[in-house]
């Protein structure tokens, strides 16, 4: 049950809700724009649900998968462009790191709510903050891929590591260092529950005082493979003030994926 969000279904148990599908059940036909999400590593650890529900509004409950919820740190490089594919030179290429965790609404539709979301272009930042109200902050990054063919990670195992700084707004100097190794791609059949709940979200909530936000983002199902971190220094899940339950992280790694974005809907 869910006493704390009165407009979810009394008496159900959430933690018994249908198996998350790796396919996008909706399109998005008229994008407000699209991107690249590439050479990206998804970073899990499980969390305990009532500490998440906490620092959720009141419109969202925690998403558990076992009776945990989960907090993930995804560094990647992102692209973006028009829906007619023109880039934005002082928005357009730039990493991202971004610190979440797995949410319900009201409505029984499962998506993502983010605790912070760090870029290197500022013009990005600024365009994220003002038009779809999500807590995009300015910062200094670095991604280094060595290994695989021909020295990078799009064919084969390598090692990636991400490196972030915090630059604006709030505390300055807030960190992140994450050298993960990467291993086979999965086969079709290997990949289980808990990977499709981790990563195959289609929705992005945002709140600002009164005002709630779904955004719809669709793409194909995630090429994932198996990850491994060989090092993890990070300061954006610790700024969220949650603490992850004992046991080495989950990871999964995706050369990426093309979206479109939906327009905010209230």
């Amino acid at each position: 049950m869910c006493p704390d969000h009165p407009g979810l279904p009394d008496g159900r148990d959430w933690s018994d809700r249908p198996v998350v599908e790796p396919s996008c059940p909706f399109t998005v036909d008229r994008p407000t724009m699209t991107q690249r999400w590439e050479r990206l590593t998804f970073v899990h650890w499980p969390v305990d649900p009532e500490a998440v529900g906490r620092l959720l509004p009141p419109e969202l409950a925690a998403d558990t998968y076992d009776d945990r919820a989960w907090v993930s740190l995804v560094p990647f490089y992102m692209r973006v462009a028009t829906p007619g594919g023109r880039a934005v030179p002082w928005a357009s290429h730039f990493c991202e790191t971004n610190v979440r965790t797995y949410v319900v609404d009201r409505r029984g539709r499962r998506g993502i709510w983010f605790f912070s979301l760090e870029a290197a272009r500022l013009g990005a930042v600024l365009v994220a903050r003002n038009g779809f109200r999500l807590p995009y902050l300015w910062a200094s990054m670095t991604l280094t891929e060595t290994g695989g063919p021909s020295g990078g990670l799009s064919g084969g195992p390598g090692e990636i590591r991400y490196e972030c700084r915090r630059r604006w707004p709030g505390p300055r100097g807030t960190s992140s260092r994450v050298r993960i190794r990467i291993g086979p791609r999965y086969q079709p059949g290997e990949l289980g529950p808990l990977d499709h709940f981790l990563t195959a979200r289609w929705i992005v909530f945002s709140s600002t005082g009164s005002s709630h936000r779904a955004v719809r983002a669709h793409h194909e199902p995630w090429p994932l493979w198996r990850a491994h971190p060989e090092e993890i220094d990070d300061g954006l899940v610790r700024a969220t003030g949650l603490l992850p339950l004992p046991g080495e992280p989950l990871a999964h790694y995706s050369p990426g994926v093309d979206v479109r974005i939906g327009r905010p809907e209230r």
